[in-house]
């Protein structure tokens, strides 16, 4: 693609940066994108790179997925394949797709589409097109509805996608209404974009999304799932959540966050729950050593949902939430059951969601050693997080206040690593076995090993190691208040 091929753009010193990135980029890909191109050619038929391949390499940040439309069908596209790419597949055939790979990079090759929807359930009625023009208004954005020809490198930019790419906005092709009637999931995903790459929506965008919100009930909990981690996952996840909340978005797969915005009045004051739960994942967000931490990132989000159904205003007109985090760990487990999160994960944002308030009392001098095992066991491989999150919570106004937090968990840490570094903490197990326990109270496999062998875990964590005399006396002593030995 050269400087001439984008001359119909505004003159403006940004749209001249995303063509010097699109160049680059393209240059990179070009040669198999190119070759590709030659074959549909001397097929007869049109190859374009298009949608997020275009906008992605104008960001300068293309990957090594690349999308491509055509006027050639299925079967015409994977004759032009044979022979040329490395391997093939079909999954995305019913829609008009191909996929292939080749020196690393994966192809998906799709025939222009003119489809309609049945405004039920999104399903799409398929409908190959005819044009490229055609094809790029059906896209969910103008910013993804940007082409450029191959081998030509000819730039198609009928509805001003280069232009919103510079000014950052995400705007409709067609009329907002018409698009989302289409496919409501595009409402999620223009606050996806809004968090991804730091996007404002168009007001009109905004406007429909708001009137519009119920229309996402139509789309699969998985669907929402995956826009809504892919925006959870953005560089500002924070004016995502809040354009999902404000547009009513949220109401509808996610209704613990706009619950959040709890009532304050003059005569119970609290901190105001939503913009604490934000800053919380804000913070968690500096916290991260790299990538995406969603495990993290979604604890942060939910680790305060339990507050609007256990908040209680006292005789002195103090408000409380006792045990929120408790109800916060059902709701949490019950929602991201709803979207369909794997088990796995679920249970590590749960787990983490119903332990950070333990810290809390620390700085009173009440945990004795035992009270620290007992944290790091219940942690387990989450401890790591759980300092992120704990530290995250801290979002006090009161610097006195911040620092004794701070410092009392600076000492807990210490704490932690002493205890570790004598005992192994992290892998708390009973002094002895399962074989020592069978041989010593002469008993088979069964429950009464699994309840002395939780026993003696009880005691380690209490007292810390023991040695083997202490523990048998302990297993002896145990069995015989059982009665199991006289």
């Amino acid at each position: 693609m050269s400087e001439a091929s984008v001359s119909s753009a505004p003159d403006r010193r940004d749209l001249t940066a995303a063509q010097r990135n699109a160049v680059a980029e393209l240059l990179r890909v070009s040669p198999v994108a190119d070759e590709l191109g030659r074959r549909f050619a001397q097929a007869g038929h049109e190859l374009h790179l298009v949608g997020g391949s275009v906008r992605d390499a104008l960001l300068g940040r293309l990957g090594d997925d690349l999308d491509f439309c055509t006027d050639a069908h299925p079967d015409q596209t994977l004759r032009i394949l044979k022979g040329w790419a490395e391997s093939t597949w079909e999954t995305g055939r019913e829609f008009g797709t191909i996929g292939a790979q080749r020196t690393g990079l994966r192809l998906e090759i799709t025939t222009f589409r003119a489809e309609s929807y049945d405004r039920v359930t999104r399903n799409p009625i398929v409908e190959y097109g005819t044009n490229l023009v055609d094809d790029l208004k059906r896209r969910d954005f103008t910013i993804n509805a940007m082409a450029v020809s191959l081998p030509e490198h000819r730039f198609t930019d009928p509805y001003g996608g280069l232009e919103d790419l510079a000014a950052r906005v995400v705007r409709t092709p067609g009329t907002p209404e018409e698009s989302f009637g289409d496919d409501p999931l595009r409402m999620l995903r223009a606050a996806r974009f809004v968090a991804q790459l730091r996007f404002t929506v168009h007001p009109a965008v905004r406007a429909a999304m708001a009137a519009m919100a119920t229309d996402l009930d139509r789309i699969t909990a998985e669907r929402i799932r995956d826009e809504f981690t892919k925006l959870l996952c953005g560089a500002d996840p924070i004016t995502g959540l809040r354009l999902l909340v404000d547009t009513g978005l949220a109401d509808r797969f996610l209704p613990e966050l706009s619950g959040l915005k709890l009532e304050i009045d003059e005569h119970a004051q609290h901190k105001d729950v939503y913009e604490h739960t934000l800053t919380v994942v804000a913070n968690a967000i500096r916290l991260e050593a790299g990538d995406c931490d969603f495990v993290l990132r979604m604890a942060a989000l939910m680790h305060d949902v339990g507050k609007p159904a256990t908040k209680a205003v006292g005789s002195d007109r103090r408000v409380s939430f006792h045990h929120h985090e408790v109800v916060g760990a059902r709701l949490t487990k019950q929602r991201m059951k709803a979207l369909r999160y794997p088990k796995d994960v679920t249970s590590q944002v749960v787990k983490l969601v119903g332990l950070h308030l333990r810290f809390y009392g620390y700085g009173r001098g009440e945990w004795t050693d035992s009270a620290v095992r007992r944290y790091v066991t219940d942690a387990g491989d989450l401890l790591s997080r759980l300092h992120k999150l704990t530290r995250s919570d801290c979002t006090t106004r009161n610097r006195r206040k911040a620092a004794q937090l701070s410092a009392d968990y600076d000492a807990l840490e210490e704490r932690i690593a002493r205890i570790e570094a004598e005992e192994d903490l992290a892998r708390v197990r009973p002094d002895l076995d399962g074989n020592a326990i069978m041989e010593l109270l002469g008993v088979p496999p069964g429950p009464i090993v699994g309840r002395a062998w939780k026993h003696l875990k009880e005691v380690r964590l209490e007292r810390g190691p023991l040695d083997r005399d202490e523990a048998e006396a302990e297993l002896l002593r145990w069995a015989r208040e059982e009665g199991l030995t006289s």
